[in-house]
């Protein structure tokens, strides 16, 4: 009895309506970004952009209707409003694009980074504009026909007038179309469900080529026999930031003091350095590997060795201290830590540790250490949105603050106030870095680099967050703080010169720089180091 007090809706018309509802609701964002992109300046592009949502419903409707005829049109229609509502909410929150990279970002993801991304105006749209129109879309029956014929009949037809409502547009409208998405090509990234589509079928090719054989690189390693023949070893601490960006370093000239305590310890800072990605899933791998970005393929540097290789294959003992979530490949062949899972009471929260936690036992790991060593320090740094969660009370110094996930929602003072406050906790994490190495000094020579994955958006012209195709992310996405610390005996044993080193930190540099200047730094002959990329190289008295 009560199954037939349901409403009851012709097949064709259940498609035709969620189609609408998809092409109309769910693609605000899209029709948004074509606005900014096309302004309604003329008649003839008002009659192309109202053309928009036919073409959309058209492409829709055609391929529900499709699936209708495997009964697979209502969990298509609900998969489609899913993946719809998430994209248009990220897109017009954040300002993401949705590609291969995001997905590879999502997935890379760690668990506490995604709950900090369930805010309640997620929930809510998610609810409201997707469970609730699932549910009235499986709860309505569809009308039977009066035949298995006329039932094909009224879908294909219903195919064939979308078909041909494509094709008028086209006709009246393609040179438009061609010349809008031609000069803007990340504008179809927004345009659902296909931007989701899309992106994980790209991700799925690519993963596919990543099992491959493992690829090794600088087979020929070894240390320098000069260095290797030395009772005083070399200790060479790396930290990889994560979303800490150039503009806001108060060593490039920020208005604010951020770095007050690196101001301090005589490090060398590079203020015009370049990331290879905008995600730390791109950026890692590519930073670590031998290839530039101009040339960098992810797939290969999926099953290559790289940089951690070569340093413990030249008889370095290499440590990987892990607080962000994984290396992204770059550290799986050598000794690693995830200093997170330690879970240290007053300095980890709900499954995320402040940056302190890494250096855990240190003293006691060096204190063991008999050879040359490199420490690669991976920070959660000022990983968002959750800024306010990246450091302690006391380093909340700039005020007010945005202590919420729901970063859109607060002034732009308060969403600078706090990312700003992460970086004094970098600030911290990098001097203490250097500390470490000052109390080794007797029996180590230190030296340190650190260098961000990528910058960060803080809602300039609505973006946040980060992970921008590279060719159309702002600079603060791309532009990096780099520094290198050098104690006083490495230079006076290796002969590098400060004052040039001062002298060329002016110069463009870039994460393609890191693999052979820590190739340099730690003494490593291969035939993979490029001295033209070895920041240190020129600056060595001969």
């Amino acid at each position: 009895m009560f199954a037939y007090s349901r409403p009851v809706i012709g097949r064709v018309s259940w498609l035709i309506l969620f189609s609408l509802y998809i092409a109309l609701f769910l693609n605000l964002a899209f029709y948004h970004n074509v606005l900014k992109a096309m302004p309604l300046t003329s008649a003839r592009n008002v009659m192309v952009f109202l053309s928009m949502p036919v073409v959309a419903f058209s492409v829709i409707n055609i391929v529900v209707t499709l699936a209708s005829f495997l009964c697979l049109d209502r969990i298509v229609v609900a998969l489609f409003i899913l993946m719809s509502v998430l994209a248009q909410y990220f897109i017009q929150n954040y300002g993401i694009i949705l590609d291969r990279s995001m997905i590879l970002n999502m997935l890379d993801t760690t668990a506490s980074e995604t709950f900090a991304l369930m805010t309640p105006q997620l929930l809510a749209t998610l609810f409201f504009a997707g469970i609730v129109v699932i549910a009235a879309s499986l709860w309505l029956r569809h009308k039977p026909y009066p035949s298995l014929m006329s039932a094909m009949v009224y879908r294909l037809l219903n195919i064939l007038c979308s078909g041909l409502l494509i094709i008028i547009v086209a006709l009246l409208f393609y040179k438009d179309y061609a010349s809008l998405f031609r000069n803007n090509r990340e504008l179809v990234k927004s345009l659902s469900p296909s931007n989701s589509i899309t992106a994980v079928l790209s991700y799925y090719q690519h993963h596919r080529l990543q099992n491959l054989p493992l690829i090794k690189i600088g087979e020929d390693a070894r240390l320098d026999h000069a260095v290797a023949g030395n009772t005083k070893k070399r200790l060479t601490i790396l930290i990889v930031g994560e979303t800490s960006r150039g503009a806001n370093f108060s060593l490039g000239g920020y208005g604010r003091q951020t770095n007050p305590l690196l101001a301090q310890d005589n490090v060398i800072y590079f203020p015009h350095t370049q990331s290879c990605g905008t995600s730390t899933a791109v950026s890692v791998p590519c930073m670590f590997s031998n290839m530039p970005r101009a040339h960098y393929d992810d797939v290969r540097a999926g099953h290559q060795e790289g940089l951690s290789d070569i340093l413990q294959r030249a008889g370095i003992e290499v440590l990987w201290r892990e607080n962000d979530g994984g290396c992204k490949g770059a550290c799986d062949r050598v000794p690693h830590q995830d200093m997170s899972s330690l879970n240290l009471p007053g300095m980890c929260i709900k499954g995320e540790c402040y940056d302190e936690v890494l250096f855990n036992k240190i003293e006691e790991y060096i204190s063991h250490l008999n050879g040359d060593g490199v420490i690669v320090l991976h920070t959660i740094g000022s990983h968002g949105p959750t800024y306010y969660n990246r450091y302690p009370p006391a380093f909340r110094k700039f005020t007010p603050t945005c202590d919420t996930n729901e970063i859109q929602t607060c002034s732009n003072a308060q969403l600078v106030n706090t990312y700003d406050n992460t970086l004094l906790y970098v600030d911290y994490i990098v001097d203490k870095a250097i500390g470490v190495l000052k109390a080794h000094q007797d029996r180590f020579t230190g030296s340190l680099i650190y260098l961000s994955d990528h910058g960060e958006s803080l809602g300039e012209n609505g973006t946040y967050l980060h992970g921008m195709p590279y060719a159309i992310a702002p600079d603060v996405q791309t532009h990096v703080p780099m520094l290198i610390w050098l104690s006083d005996d490495y230079q006076k044993r290796f002969a590098v010169t400060r004052d040039c080193l001062q002298k060329r930190a002016t110069q463009p540099y870039s994460q393609d720089n890191l693999f052979s200047t820590m190739l340099g730094m730690t003494g490593t002959v291969t035939r993979e180091y490029r001295a033209s990329d070895d920041i240190l190289s020129a600056c060595r008295v001969k």
